[in-house]
């Protein structure tokens, strides 16, 4: 111990005033450099968190299309390929809509209904949410426009949806599945005569706002409505 504390004085600061300004320049500078690293640590791991995300929806993305349309794994190739598709899947159902109206009687589109609408594709379901006949109706009393069944494991639910063939209206389903902050995983669309059966497979993210089968069903429900609404 130094002569003042054995005589129990205060210890005296030896320093001069310009040593004990750069002494607080250095920890002032120091300290500068932590957060300034901190800051750099941070943007990279939410840059690489991006990038992963955007990864992610590119391979969804991917996989929704056929293989020629994006032979490359980036990201320009990627989004080309399926503006492309999208394109191509719409010429297809322009020029279909001409044969269906020529080869379609009145009877006939009595006969397809929304009633008797589910026929060609009965046995896909077990237990659906929503029916188009009202008794069959689980979360609302009136007739759905659309045969809709839910089911989920682990954050992840299978969709099947039958329907009436409208204009655009895959294009309108898969955007507003989207929009509910579900990850499209996998889709089929199956056509027969004026009904179509939609088989999805979806992940739930993180801050959804959908946690059940009939959460999930009756917003389906009201994405089909809607749908239907609008043609």
């Amino acid at each position: 111990p130094s002569w003042e504390e054995e005589l129990g004085l205060p210890a005296i600061n030896m320093e001069t005033p310009l040593q004990q300004r750069r002494k607080r320049r250095r920890t002032r500078s120091n300290k500068n450099k932590e957060e300034i690293e901190n800051q750099r640590m941070t943007h990279i791991a939410v840059e690489r968190n991006r990038r992963k995300q955007m990864n992610d929806y590119l391979a969804v993305l991917r996989s929704l299309m056929p293989s020629s349309y994006a032979q490359r794994g980036d990201q320009a190739s990627i989004v080309g390929g399926a503006i492309n598709y999208v394109k191509e899947l719409e010429h297809i159902l322009q020029s279909m809509e001409p044969r269906r109206t020529t080869t379609t009687t009145t009877t006939h589109e009595a006969d397809t209904s929304t009633s008797s609408l589910v026929r060609p594709f009965s046995d896909f379901f077990t237990f659906p949410q929503y029916s188009t006949k009202s008794s069959s109706s689980v979360t609302e009393s009136s007739s759905s426009p659309a045969e809709i069944e839910v089911t989920m494991a682990e954050g992840h639910a299978n969709i099947k949806i039958m329907a009436k063939k409208k204009p655009r209206q895959l294009l309108k389903l898969v955007a507003s599945i989207q929009s509910l902050r579900l990850s499209l995983l996998h889709l089929n669309a199956t056509t027969r005569d004026n009904s179509i059966f939609y088989s999805i497979s979806v992940k739930v993210e993180e801050g959804s706002q959908l946690n059940t089968v009939d959460d999930i069903a009756t917003a389906l429900n009201q994405i089909i409505r809607g749908i239907e609404e609008e043609s």
